[in-house]
């Protein structure tokens, strides 16, 4: 899992899934994101396949960095635009192609945007999490807040 703030879901904190010498501690006012994946296979999942869902990179959100991928970005209108999109939509919240698409954006202007963007560092790619072939792989996740009477579950539900 995650730390999470306002527009950022992934805030700098990790909560490792194995055993490790992590040693960071939480503190009270945190939100996190709790993660556990089960899986079909073999119980280790990786990163694989074509992605279809990105985040804009927090560190990139000031007028300055804006600025600076723009020059970066000169002679390619579809990424300034693609960008400014992003920017205005999603802020740091995760997105996928396909409501890029239902925004206008068609995969033979999206996709070299999209990756002009990656390669600058400006959009991280989350590419679908896989275990071996043909076996299924879902993630659970809950958010929990740490307040001060203890943790609470803000993810819970009456259906959960």
């Amino acid at each position: 899992g995650h730390s999470m703030k306002q527009y950022v879901i992934h805030a700098g904190k990790s909560v490792p899934i194995i055993g490790c010498y992590e040693n960071t501690p939480m503190e009270m006012g945190e939100v996190y994101a709790i993660e556990t994946f089960g899986t079909t296979g073999n119980g280790y999942v990786e990163e694989k396949g074509d992605c279809s869902h990105y985040m804009w990179n927090e560190d990139e959100l000031d007028q300055q960095s804006v600025d600076n991928l723009k020059q970066q970005l000169h002679g390619k209108p579809n990424a300034v635009k693609l960008m400014n999109h992003i920017r205005e939509k999603y802020k740091t919240l995760a997105f996928c192609k396909r409501w890029l698409n239902d925004a206008g954006f068609k995969p033979n202007v999206m996709d070299p945007a999209l990756n002009a963007l990656v390669k600058l560092g400006a959009i991280t790619p989350y590419p679908p999490l896989c275990d071996k072939e043909g076996c299924f792989v879902a993630q659970f996740e809950h958010t929990i807040y740490l307040g001060p009477n203890g943790k609470e579950v803000l993810s819970r539900g009456e259906d959960y």
